[in-house]
């Protein structure tokens, strides 16, 4: 869908990032990317959910906090998982923009800065594919890397999309688009595919661009295969009924035509 031009410029980026025992990687990640935004004149918040970690997560976070101004680190006190992480992270992001990125540092700062960009040209959503020309992926397991590409097969072919790495989580959003998505319903992995459906079958803008991904070097894989299976169906199958049998209730309101 084309972007809608006569949108005003953003003005804060906010970053979202659930962590749940990540002191290998986190301050890495958090420092690599407050260069990359402040290089570019990014003005930008960077929120990250500490998702029950039993580590020094928590404590690396308020340590590093001292240093870099627009880290907002937060406790989730209430049930854990990675969807219900984010969802806080969304419910206290400050910014009219919104990345959700992973905590291992398995995405590309550089990234984010496309996603600025194009989301500041209109669009309502900009998402990220590692499997288009030009994107790659790095130290891939191959066994996920099969169950990702028929996973999202499937998704593409039941709602009739040209986009091949739904079930990614590294996304780029508006926040008229968070609001218009809620409720938020995934609590776990799931989210991921949640947000983008909705967003595309409630009818706002979105773009796809190519995006590298590299395996964690440190810590341990949170996604797991066997209990994700089920979860991914149900909310595949609940955004699917809403297409075709909502009549168009939770349409996103259409921009007014250009005279």
């Amino acid at each position: 869908m084309d972007p809608n031009l006569s949108l005003p410029p953003l003005r804060l980026l906010s970053v979202v990032i659930p962590a749940r025992n990540e002191e290998g990687c986190i301050c890495s990640t958090v420092e690599h990317l407050h260069l990359a935004l402040s290089l570019q004149h990014v003005p930008h918040e960077i929120i990250v959910v500490n998702d029950g970690s039993t580590d020094q997560t928590w404590s690396l976070l308020c340590e590093l906090q001292k240093k870099i101004p627009p880290l907002r680190p937060i406790q989730n006190s209430a049930a854990h998982g990675f969807g219900r992480a984010v969802i806080l992270g969304l419910d206290h992001m400050q910014g009219d923009a919104v990345v959700i990125m992973m905590a291992d540092e398995s995405d590309d700062c550089r990234d984010v800065l496309v996603y600025w960009r194009l989301l500041n040209q209109g669009y309502d959503c900009v998402f990220g594919s590692r499997f288009s020309h030009g994107g790659g992926v790095v130290d891939y397991p191959m066994a996920k890397l099969v169950l990702n590409r028929l996973a999202n097969a499937f998704i593409s072919s039941l709602f009739r999309i040209k986009f091949n790495d739904t079930t990614n989580a590294f996304k780029a959003y508006r926040k008229t688009v968070i609001d218009g998505c809620r409720p938020l319903l995934a609590p776990h992995f799931n989210l991921t595919i949640e947000i983008p459906l909705k967003a595309i079958v409630r009818g706002y803008s979105w773009t796809v661009v190519p995006i590298t991904w590299r395996n964690r070097s440190t810590g341990a894989a949170k996604f797991k295969v066997k209990e994700m299976g089920s979860r991914y169906f149900f909310i595949c199958m609940y955004v699917w009924l809403e297409k075709y049998f909502s009549r168009g209730d939770y349409k996103a309101p259409q921009p007014p035509p250009h005279n």
